[in-house]
C-alpha cells in the first residue's frame, strides 16, 4: 500500500500519528491501534477498535476523541491527494449514534471535491453492521494548488 509519493508519505503520516513517534500525546492516545485496511489516492480504509481511555463517563466512545480521528484520517486522505495539508477551515460532524469502547467500527474518508488550494474529505465511521455513528465533513487549504500537486508526486 505504501509507496513513493503523495499516498505513501499521507500513510506514513497516519501511522506516525497513530504510533505516538510524530505527534502529541492527544493524537496518540486518540488513534492507538488504528489499522489500515485499503488506501488509494483521495480513499482510505481504516478499522479501530475503540481504546478504553477515549471513553466518556457512560462507557462510550468520547466525541472529542472521535474528533480527533476524523480530522487526521481525513487530512491523511487530502495529504494523498494534495502532498501536504496545511490547516483546517470548516470542520462539522453529524453524531448519529454511540459506539462502546472495545467496539470495532470502520472509518472511510474520501475526497469528494477539490478547488485550487482546498479540498473537501468526508469521513464516515460505521460500526460492524453498517449503522453511521458520526459523518464528518472537512475544508482544508493547502499551500500547493491539489491538482498541481498531485500531477508533481506522480513524475
Amino acid at each position: 500500500m505504501e509507496g513513493n509519493g503523495s499516498l505513501g508519505k499521507s500513510l506514513k503520516w497516519l501511522k506516525g500519528l497513530s504510533k505516538g513517534t510524530i505527534s502529541h500525546e492527544l493524537e496518540a492516545l486518540t488513534l492507538e491501534g488504528l489499522q489500515i485496511l485499503h488506501a488509494q489516492t483521495g480513499s482510505i480504509l481504516c478499522n479501530f477498535i475503540v481504546p478504553g481511555r477515549a471513553s466518556d463517563s457512560d462507557g462510550n466512545w468520547h466525541v472529542g476523541a472521535m474528533a480527533t480521528l476524523i480530522d487526521d484520517v481525513g487530512a491523511a486522505a487530502i495529504y494523498s491527494v494534495a502532498d501536504h495539508v496545511k490547516a483546517s477551515l470548516d470542520f462539522n460532524i453529524s453524531f448519529h449514534t454511540t459506539a462502546k469502547i472495545h467496539e470495532e467500527v470502520e472509518i472511510e474518508a474520501k475526497v469528494v471535491g477539490e478547488k485550487g488550494k482546498l479540498s473537501l474529505v468526508v469521513v464516515e465511521i460505521r460500526k460492524r453492521n453498517g449503522e453511521l455513528i458520526a459523518l464528518g465533513k472537512q475544508w482544508m487549504a493547502t499551500t500547493k494548488d491539489s491538482r498541481k500537486a498531485s500531477q508533481e508526486s506522480k513524475l
